[in-house]
């Protein structure tokens, strides 16, 4: 499977075993999404469980909070990340809430999905990646997967999970990773160990990061399509490095990622959203409480530039393997 086929295989065998799940967003039932992550499950579990909704992202989330209160569990799709911040007053103020304010009685089991990240020439309002907006909020969690196999099981994870997740979906690698050159087709799946993916039901618990490799000479953290990016250029470089997706931002893995920063000594962070106030601040700031005397160089951040998403200068803003290299021989080197 690649990424898309898993991420319907998951809505498929969760709505298959509870009949409280529900799929709702703009254009999800019967054309399947813009992506055709949902593609068929309207005609398999019909209008009231699958279904379009207007052109409104504060209504949808606001609806998908009602029906929480009902005891169903409704995975809604903000068809883009760009389009989420209408809807922050309803996750933020209602939806992140709800059990604090209701003493427990209430909560709010929402899997909110939605593409996010650049890769296939958006611009501006198509290529954000405000991850780092969600982890701020006490009552959210964050899942940014990089791969099938973990897009499945996760997913399955934060639809059972009793709190709303935030489940970001990096539309790069729908189809097939990626090590961040332009000029090299995407590699099928079925070339990737990691789109072996079961039909059945399995899960991945949240919360837990994945040593995609393991090394000695430095940490780099990243996640979703910055994943196969490191794995490309570590392999070109010939550095051993462990390289640490972490899947889930919130709740952070933050023993991992310790254990990992204590052996080599040196960290390099990793992510595609802009680097002001992006969430590789908070993985540094961590890194320097708890491992500060461990460190052998300056923690180094390779991110986006503090701009909008420009759309024909886009290779220019993604973190590519010639900033990555950069950042990896300057740590090695202090």
């Amino acid at each position: 499977m690649n990424m898309i086929q898993a991420i319907n295989s998951a809505l498929d065998v969760m709505m298959g075993r509870d009949p409280d799940i529900v799929v709702m967003g703009e254009d999800v039932g019967f054309f399947g999404g813009v992506f055709k992550a949902t593609e068929h499950l309207q005609a398999k579990y019909g209008k009231t469980r699958v279904f379009d909704t207007p052109i409104t992202e504060l209504g949808i989330i606001g609806v998908a909070v009602g029906m929480c209160t009902y005891g169903l569990r409704p995975v809604p799709e903000i068809q883009f990340a760009d389009y989420i911040y209408p809807a922050l007053d309803q996750l933020v103020s209602e939806a992140a809430r709800l059990r604090y304010r209701s003493a427990g009685e209430y909560t709010a089991p929402m899997t909110v999905r939605s593409p996010f990240g650049g890769g296939i020439f958006g611009g501006q309002t198509h290529s954000q990646s405000p991850e780092a907006m969600f982890t701020h909020v006490a009552g959210l969690k964050t899942v940014i997967p990089s791969n099938p196999y973990d897009a499945k099981g996760l997913l399955i994870a934060a639809i059972e999970d009793n709190d709303p997740v935030i489940f970001f979906e990096p539309k790069r690698i729908y189809n097939g990773p990626f090590d961040g050159h332009y000029d090299r087709p995407v590699t099928p799946w079925a070339k990737h160990p990691s789109s072996a993916v079961p039909e059945d039901y399995y899960r991945i618990p949240l919360g837990k990061a994945a040593v995609v490799r393991e090394g000695e000479a430095v940490t780099i953290l990243c996640y979703g399509t910055m994943v196969h990016v490191a794995v490309g250029v570590v392999a070109e470089m010939g550095v051993d490095a462990e390289i640490i997706d972490l899947r889930t931002l919130l709740p952070l893995d933050i023993e991992t990622i310790e254990a990992s920063v204590r052996k080599t000594g040196r960290v390099v962070v990793v992510h595609e959203a802009t680097k002001t106030s992006g969430f590789g601040a908070e993985l540094a700031a961590l890194i320097q409480e708890r491992c500060f005397y461990a460190l052998e160089a300056p923690i180094e951040r390779v991110t986006g530039w503090d701009t909008p998403y420009p759309h024909s200068l886009e290779w220019a803003y993604f973190p590519g393997p010639v900033r990555l290299t950069r950042a990896l021989e300057k740590v090695l080197e202090a």
